[in-house]
């Protein structure tokens, strides 16, 4: 049987089929996924962390923290000339160049700015209440409580007579690093079941007072059309998903790193401490186990990428280990992934997917 959802919108925005493909670096979701899942009606989402990194020509004509601004323009650009459908960006607050991305974001024209690890609490020489009335891109804060988006929600309202245009809700079973701590990954009272209708009470009076509906996306863990049917009766308007797009044939990466998914048992997907202080779930290799026995991968940091890293302690650099991964070198990288990554079993297209999971 064929699920009828309804279309997600966002604003002016309709996405027809109301499911979000993840954004996940280093180069995983660039312009051809993104495109490709905007072309079968959902939102595609390219991740501005470390574009640079990817473009050698880039790296050797500009420092790396212009080199990103000057990628991520350029797979916006690409994306937005494979579809007509919605583009979304993906940005971690915790880069110390994140300011940068949006500003690259709202200049090109991008359909959304999805706003994650780390709250959306300053950026005042992009954000301000003149601004928000001329641009047109939409802003969806990331989050893992409702006492996060309420935060968020006060802030905004107050600062800027304004209100983020969505929410994501990302619960524990999410692939890379989690807002969560490690007790907190296996607790019931942090499973998306449970949070979702709390954002969804945590939003509403902001949702009255500005008189504008706000979406509430459900992430973690969603994997088939059983998952996106359960978070629409508990309130949810659409979902997000990463870990099922690693396996397509469009998505910007090496097929080492895709079969890696379809190879991988439950056993494998385990939880690691990365670099940057936080935990994060990944598909267990011999890189990972090496560092979990004090090896130590010696680097040289030119620009500190992430505000949290104490790259001067810290045994990898895990930005760098995510780019060998991309190109399938799994000596010097691993894999980030959901924790039904084990499920995955074949390599699929976009739209076979998006079929599946209306089914």
């Amino acid at each position: 049987m064929h699920i009828s959802l309804p279309i997600l919108r966002i604003g002016d925005l309709e996405i027809a089929k109301p499911i979000i493909q993840g954004g996940m670096g280093i180069g995983v979701s660039m312009a051809g996924l993104a495109s490709a899942v905007a072309n079968a009606g959902g939102m595609g989402v390219i991740s501005s962390v470390g574009l640079g990194l990817l473009d050698q020509n880039l790296n050797k004509l500009y420092p790396l923290r212009e080199a990103n601004k000057i990628a991520l323009q350029n797979e916006i650009r690409k994306a937005k000339s494979m579809t007509n459908g919605v583009i979304g960006v993906n940005i971690m607050l915790a880069l110390t160049d994140c300011d940068d991305h949006i500003e690259v974001a709202i200049q090109e024209k991008a359909d959304v700015v999805i706003m994650g690890a780390g709250l959306p609490l300053g950026h005042s020489k992009i954000f301000s209440k003149d601004a928000f009335k001329t641009i047109g891109t939409k802003f969806i804060p990331k989050v893992s409580s409702a006492r996060a988006t309420q935060l968020i929600f006060r802030y905004w309202a107050r600062k800027y007579q304004h209100i983020p245009d969505a929410v994501i809700v990302e619960g524990p079973l999410a692939g890379g690093h989690l807002g969560f701590s490690k007790s907190q990954i296996k607790d019931p009272a942090y499973a998306l079941e449970k949070l979702v209708p709390e954002v969804i009470s945590a939003v509403a009076p902001f949702s009255e007072e500005f008189d504008k509906k706000i979406p509430i996306i459900a992430a973690g863990g969603i994997y088939n059309a059983a998952d996106i049917h359960k978070f629409f009766e508990l309130g949810a308007q659409g979902v997000a998903l990463g870990t099922r797009f690693v396996a397509t044939n469009e998505s910007d990466i090496d097929n080492k790193f895709k079969q890696l998914y379809v190879n991988c048992k439950q056993e494998d997907i385990i939880i690691i401490d990365s670099p940057v202080g936080l935990p994060g779930r990944a598909i267990r290799n011999k890189f990972l186990d090496d560092v979990q026995s004090g090896m130590k991968r010696p680097f040289k940091c030119s620009w500190k990428c992430l505000k949290t890293c104490d790259f001067e302690k810290t045994p990898y650099c895990v930005a760098l280990a995510l780019f060998r991964a991309k190109v399938g070198d799994f000596s010097e990288g691993f894999a980030f992934a959901g924790a039904n990554a084990y499920k995955v079993d074949k390599i699929i297209t976009v739209n076979e997917l998006f079929k599946e999971l209306l089914k």
